[in-house]
């Protein structure tokens, strides 16, 4: 295991070497990609984070802190026509190019052209039925579509849970000419589909997709335009106690020809024989083991030539017994070059993650000056509520990175990583770990509560191991804080702004508890299941610890949005995420105390302009949209719209009117666009 032991500093002397000795490559990457792949047009949101940076960011100023309160709503477009579930949850961020408005809608992602002036429906492309499509369990999962200009004619590029790539004309929706080949399934178009299966490298039928005893594979955010390179990342079936099998197919990463659909190049997210990082993984599990997908977001910058990949955590989410070392490239943030598809530079931020700790948003591209030093950086969230920031060129940490011994576990057979690399700044914006002191204490015999509930819990910071059935020392759980869906998770993720460098992270502070129990009793020993070699261990739940009496156990806030300096690697100011939820404030265990503003336990769903930092509570938040100066964090107003927004909102300028579009479901609607703008004058 020598590597892994190097590769935990990033930006060690030979990938530097390896940057000035590609120089050339990556300069002719660059001249391939015009200017406006930085940046939209004004007014546009060509991207699923709004440009390559993913910045969530737009200039567009026509809404300000004097007029917010004054939105209404312009029009809603609702899902109720596009599949059986109306109510089936969406992470769809549309996007806004050219004068039209794109959006999914469904379990099998109709793509659905939409005028941005009355919400009406244009036009719709489906995918033909297939096996491979009822195979996946991310149907709801589609993040979005991508937007190109090939040859001055506008192409949206759809990736579906099926892992096929459409090209279509973004005018008419028909499909692209001379793109890809013939899928051999009825209903398919003659061109204009690239059955991505096809150059994964694994034995597959066109029909029902890959042998589930072998693995398998999906999608779940849009692909990645650079210039004239598509890159794919990718989606597995959902870990946790769910999966209770040792193989999986790895989520590797593919390009192909924004013109033609041909295949560009393939990166190995687990490094096969011979390859840089083979041998973090220990007893050959790298032949067998999968998962390490690209599922979240992707960034680019096409001056470097190089896009960012934030990966997910190896099969299986909790237990690594068979898996033993560091396991490259899991839970990295790797930069490869765009043309090549070869790695730049990589950080590995969990060593043999045995938390479901994966990267769940995209990286976000912003020069910065740090101790008067111009760097371009590019900065990482994660669900362990650490930001993570680097010279986005050379993988150098704008701060020290250091590794630090952390607790190890009991459970048998499991490989412990003796320790893990910690940011000396950003400090931490969540809670991590659990202690005591961190336990409610809103009245006397809370406390009380709170201390008897967790008197079988094993406490400790982040990082503790999770304890196993029948434990020695009698714990029921470990207390895992932030929980696999805490710290800043899927809905929305980070938005920052350029012009001042000034990130704004949304986290929630959810704990749960982590057990390990004998995984043949959860397997169902069915042919469905994926991979065949049941694992010893697998998640079995953590007795719900967590809340006493629908009360969360942990003090509050619930939800924040936390303001941090990238140039400095201050945290500036935090606001509670909305408001108390009328749960808590009106509990009968907390008649007559003042408890204040708690936020709401969810993922605030943000946006952010030259004017004003807006953002929603989240999936069953109120409905509510706020506006809040960006410099102090101070509550300019708030609007009522009808659902609480389920997933990342954007804005564009339409005929020179600004709208915003929120992603709603719930309080009675289905999945729906609500879009926001201000009265005629």
């Amino acid at each position: 295991m020598s590597a892994s032991r190097s590769q935990r500093r990033p930006g060690v002397v030979g990938i530097v070497c390896t940057l000035t000795l590609t120089l050339g490559l990556v300069a002719a990457a660059a001249q391939s990609a015009s200017a406006q792949d930085w940046a939209n047009p004004y007014g546009e949101w060509r991207y699923w984070g709004a440009d390559l940076a993913s910045t969530r960011y737009s200039p567009v100023d026509q809404i300000n802190a004097d007029n917010f309160e004054q939105l209404e709503v312009a029009w809603v477009w609702r899902g109720d026509n596009f599949g059986p579930r109306p109510d089936f949850i969406q992470r769809n961020t549309p996007i806004y190019a050219d004068g039209l408005l794109y959006t999914l809608a469904g379990q099998r992602r109709t793509l659905v052209a939409v005028d941005p002036a009355t919400g009406e429906t244009l036009w719709t492309y489906r995918e033909p039925h297939t096996t491979r499509w009822e195979g996946s369990p991310r149907k709801n999962y589609g993040r979005g579509v991508a937007y190109s200009e090939v040859d001055g004619r506008g192409v949206l590029y759809l990736v579906t849970p099926a892992f096929f790539l459409h090209a279509l004309d973004a005018k008419t929706g028909e499909p692209l000419e001379d793109f890809g080949g013939r899928i051999p399934i009825e209903g398919f178009p003659e061109t204009g589909v690239v059955d991505m299966l096809a150059t994964l490298g694994h034995p597959y039928d066109v029909e029902t997709g890959i042998d589930p005893r072998v693995g398998a594979i999906t999608t779940s955010s849009a692909p990645l335009l650079v210039g004239d390179v598509i890159v794919v990342g990718n989606s597995a079936h959902p870990g946790g106690g769910g999966q209770t099998r040792i193989e999986n197919v790895p989520g590797d990463v593919q390009a192909f020809d924004a013109r033609t659909g041909g295949h560009l190049w393939t990166f190995h997210t687990i490094p096969r024989e011979g390859e840089f990082g083979n041998d973090t993984w220990g007893d050959d599990s790298w032949r067998f083991v999968g998962n390490v997908n690209a599922w979240a977001p992707l960034s680019a910058d096409p001056d470097l030539g190089l896009v960012y990949l934030p990966l997910d955590a190896p099969t299986n989410d909790y237990y690594g017994g068979f898996r033993p070392g560091d396991n490259l490239f899991g839970n990295s943030l790797v930069a490869v070059d765009v043309r090549t598809g070869e790695r730049r530079w990589h950080f590995q931020a969990i060593h043999h993650d045995i938390w479901d700790w994966d990267f769940p948003v995209a990286p976000i591209l912003v020069d910065v000056t740090v101790d008067g030093e111009e760097i371009p950086a590019v900065v990482q969230a994660s669900k362990q509520s650490f930001v993570y920031a680097f010279n986005r060129a050379t993988g150098e940490p704008l701060w020290p990175i250091e590794e630090r011994p952390v607790p190890a576990g009991d459970v048998p057979g499991e490989w412990y990583a003796p320790t893990q690399p910690f940011p000396t700044r950003p400090a931490p914006y969540e809670l991590q770990g659990l202690s005591i002191d961190d336990l409610m204490d809103w009245t006397p015999e809370l406390r009380a509560m709170a201390l008897e509930q967790v008197a079988d819990i094993k406490l400790g910071p982040i990082y503790t191991p999770y304890v196993h059935v029948g434990n020695d020392d009698g714990y029921r759980a470990t207390a895992q804080c932030p929980s696999a869906t805490g710290g800043t998770n899927i809905p929305g993720g980070p938005v920052l702004d350029p012009e001042t460098g000034i990130l704004y992270v949304q986290s929630r502070k959810a704990c749960s508890g982590g057990r390990l129990g004998d995984a043949a009793e959860r397997d169902d020993g069915g042919p469905d299941g994926i991979g065949v070699t049941v694992v010893d261990f697998a998640s079995v739940g953590g007795g719900g610890f967590t809340t006493i009496e629908g009360l969360p156990i942990v003090k509050p806030p619930y939800g924040r949005i936390t303001a941090i300096d990238m140039n400095t690697g201050e945290h500036l100011w935090w606001i509670p995420n909305g408001e108390t939820p009328d749960n808590i404030a009106n509990h009968p265990l907390l008649e007559g105390v003042d408890v204040g503003n708690t936020g709401f336990l969810g993922n605030a769903t943000a946006l952010v302009t030259s004017t004003l930092l807006m953002y929603a509570e989240g999936r069953g938040g109120n409905t509510v949209w706020y506006a809040h100066d960006k410099t102090t964090g101070e509550r300019i107003g708030q609007v009522d719209i009808p659902a609480p927004v389920s997933t990342a909102p954007m804005t564009y300028l339409h005929e020179g009117v600004q709208h915003i579009v929120l992603p709603v479901s719930g309080n009675g609607m289905p999945t729906s666009l609500v879009a926001l703008r201000l009265p005629a004058q």
